[in-house]
């Protein structure tokens, strides 16, 4: 499936979080892809969060070779984890095809509708079978830097690893999690002129620690901030590292596909 051939000089991007298994692009998939291969954009995680979107994922992940699936339970849709839900996601996580467990983690931001202990429960089991099964993680933290370290760290994830996905916390907060054994993941916020913190934060990581994303169809990068999010902005975001970073945007390109080809493609403990 070689849709850059006439794009071969461009160096190619690894969109490392996206969400073509949302309602804004779940009926015009092929044309999202066809975009994003417009703009370098080869290679996609489609994450999952619930019940419907991570069957989506693995349909997409089954209908094209370039969309890898990450399937999980995330903190915002923990009224929904029952027996019958969690018993389906263990099952479907067997899928040769899945490349992490995403997106998990904590999200402090709405406390009415998901209590803090029992996000803190839900996490911690997924983890305990990321560690058993050798995959990856794709790490959701809103407001809750402290407890999603501690529950990384207790859970080993050195073991298994995985990437903070969409990253906006503080340079020490990226040392802290890359201390730990965690890739972090930049997306479009890292453009914005304002996100200073973000912006240190990308200066302290190193491209060998580094991936970047879309989340789309959230988060969009400039020149685009405003409009939905897609897959090929990834290309922007890249962009915008190099300009922070004073680099080639070939190089953070290329070292940011690598790393995220290297975590979730190239796990030999499940034989993929």
């Amino acid at each position: 499936m070689n849709k850059v051939s006439n794009h071969q000089h461009q160096q190619l991007v690894y969109d490392s979080h996206t969400h073509l298994n949302d309602d804004a692009f779940y009926d015009d998939v092929p044309a999202f892809i066809n975009r994003a291969a417009h703009y370098g954009v080869t290679e996609m995680n489609i994450v999952g969060s619930n019940q419907l979107l991570n069957t989506r994922a693995l349909k997409l992940g089954h209908q094209y070779d370039h969309l890898h699936p990450i399937i999980g339970w995330h903190p915002e849709d923990i009224a929904n984890w029952n027996n019958e839900t969690k018993k389906e996601l263990r099952q479907q996580l067997a899928d040769p095809l899945v490349v992490g467990i995403g997106e998990i983690g904590l999200d402090y931001y709405n406390d009415e509708h998901s209590p803090h202990k029992r996000q803190q429960e839900i996490f911690a089991e997924q983890l305990e079978w990321a560690r058993e099964l050798k995959l990856p993680v794709s790490i959701h933290c809103r407001d809750a830097l402290a407890d999603t370290y501690d529950l990384l760290r207790n859970a080993h994830i050195d073991e298994f690893g995985g990437v903070m996905h969409s990253f906006n916390g503080t340079p020490e907060w990226a040392e802290k999690f890359m201390d730990l054994g965690m890739m972090i993941s930049f997306s479009g916020v890292v453009s914005f002129k304002n996100a200073t913190e973000v912006h240190e934060a990308a200066l302290v990581v190193p491209l060998e620690k580094m991936m970047v994303e879309t989340d789309a169809p959230y988060l969009t990068p400039l020149p685009y901030r405003g409009k939905q999010n897609e897959p090929g902005f990834t290309k922007f975001t890249v962009d915008a590292i190099a300009d922070l970073k004073q680099i080639d945007a070939g190089k953070v390109a290329y070292k940011t596909f690598t790393n995220a080809h290297r975590l979730f493609l190239e796990n030999e403990e499940r034989g993929l």
